[in-house]
């Protein structure tokens, strides 16, 4: 009895990552994907190769067992979509312009690769099916993109959740090679001139993938952005050489993307060409985190493990040289994010359990720190919406909601979700007392909650919600701070 028990709790079972994607961006009836039988073997083929080159070349068998496991998974799925398929039923120089940035308009895509065949017909509802509702993505529906982890398998699971309705279900997963690390969604796709509904994964591999969320039950990503190279194939190793960390995607230059990664590298990304336009190397230790901001399409945050902040001026960055400033917090830089209603400062969260409220045109201490968790802060949000609003998670398994400004910080609540240490944490763009979070109890590893059921939450913040934050005294940055530079340390 004792051994049937253990064998139904995984043994590792954890979420990493996590991300809201706003309402009324996704396909009410998603493309399901039909494969023939020579994509499907195709698909493991290519996928046995690459694990007995990775194996040739590194000389090290003790990964074979979960290589294995890795390839049986694939292969499971193929099959199940075969069967499926079968029977009917499945389903220096400013070289990006970041100057003119607004004078750009529209969006093409990223679809550099054929993934499969897309069969319109696997689309049409069967009216006897129960389940049928569920498989539409209604325009209130948000899509939660969570990275899980279950003994040896990665996946990312697209989660429907509907807040007036109080539902909460997968919709579709998509398996992945190795842990999800990181999220970001994206709208730009190179291969059409309309709006895609994209999303880039950072996994503990070097390569990023990237997947359209309109299409499900896919084996393969859209496109993959980086190569560890093949010596067989006679394929360059291109971008980074270790775990990709961060993700953050330029919502001004849409096809830029950049990535932070335990190479201690930042890679600015071309999506237009899917490779490495600019390699920065600032750092003295893994890249753990960045955001671009949310106005300047210039300006990249960046938070590294050797204590150092810095804030890129990406127009007169190159793989050569930088421009940036820099503050150095002490703890390793676990989280950063930009306050949308102070353009010019940010917060930043270390492995000591503090954070820190900086202004960028400051090159002294932080505006404040505070001793905010008993553990490192694995989880930083900045509300866009609400002002003054920020929650923290941490790996002591708590959440807190704190009031803040350039004097201080106040916490106003405090709860433990109860889903063991708090790996990540997202928040609703429609609805910012709305947080999603990820954990790594056996259990219960994923939770939502809502804070207005909280009063002293609701007293405090309910009356600062302002829908959009261009509405707030967040002004579009003046001709006068946009000649404002970052200049060189």
């Amino acid at each position: 009895m004792e051994s049937d028990q253990e064998d139904e709790v995984p043994n590792v079972n954890f979420v990493p990552s996590l991300l809201f994607v706003k309402r009324g961006v996704a396909k009410a009836n998603p493309d399901k994907v039909t494969l023939t039988p020579a994509e499907l073997a195709r698909i493991i083929n290519e996928t046995r190769e690459d694990l007995e080159e990775e194996g040739a070349e590194g000389m090290d068998t003790s990964d074979d067992e979960e290589n294995e496991d890795s390839e049986r998974s694939l292969a499971e799925r193929a099959g199940r979509l075969a069967a499926m398929n079968a029977d009917g039923t499945g389903e220096g120089t400013d070289e990006y312009n970041f100057d003119s940035y607004e004078q750009e308009t529209g969006t093409t895509g990223l679809h550099l690769s054929t993934v499969a065949v897309i069969d319109p017909t696997e689309n049409i509802q069967d009216d006897e099916d129960s389940d049928a509702e569920d498989e539409i993505i209604k325009p209130t529906d948000n899509l939660i993109l969570v990275g899980h982890v279950q003994n040896e398998s990665a996946s990312m699971e697209v989660y429907i959740y509907n807040e007036e309705e109080g539902s909460l279900y997968i919709h579709h997963d998509f398996l992945l090679p190795s842990p999800p690390l990181c999220i970001e969604w994206l709208s730009f796709d190179a291969g059409s001139d309309k709006p895609g509904n994209m999303c880039a994964i950072g996994c503990m591999e070097p390569i990023i993938t990237i997947w359209d969320l309109d299409i499900q039950d896919s084996l393969e990503p859209v496109c993959k952005l980086g190569s560890k190279g093949s010596r067989k194939k006679n394929l360059p190793k291109l971008g980074h050489t270790d775990a990709v960390l961060d993700i953050s995607w330029n919502h001004h230059l849409q096809h830029i993307l950049a990535s932070g990664s335990v190479d201690q590298t930042v890679i600015l990304w071309d999506l237009e060409e899917g490779t490495p336009h600019t390699t920065i190397r600032d750092f003295g230790e893994k890249v753990q985190t960045l955001a671009f901001h949310p106005k300047r399409a210039e300006t990249l945050l960046v938070g590294s493990c050797d204590g150092k902040v810095k804030v890129f001026d990406c127009r007169s960055t190159t793989d050569d040289s930088s421009s940036y400033k820099m503050w150095d917090l002490g703890g390793e830089v676990e989280r950063v994010c930009w306050d949308h209603f102070n353009q010019n400062c940010f917060v930043a969260s270390t492995n000591d359990g503090k954070m820190h409220y900086i202004d960028s045109r400051q090159d002294e201490r932080p505006l404040w720190s505070k001793e905010a968790h008993e553990k490192e802060v694995t989880g930083l949000v900045l509300s866009a919406h609400v002002k003054g609003m920020l929650s923290t998670a941490s790996a002591d398994g708590s959440l807190k909601v704190w009031d803040i400004d350039e004097q201080d910080a106040r916490m106003v609540y405090q709860k433990n979700p109860k889903i063991g240490v708090i790996q990540c944490l997202g928040e609703c763009d429609e609805s910012p007392f709305t947080l999603a979070l990820g954990g790594d109890l056996k259990t219960k590893n994923f939770c939502v909650v809502n804070l207005l059921d909280n009063d002293i939450v609701s007293n405090v913040f309910k009356s600062r919600h302002v829908a959009n934050v261009s509405d707030s005294s967040c002004e579009p940055p003046t001709e006068e701070m946009e000649e404002a530079t970052i200049e060189d340390e």
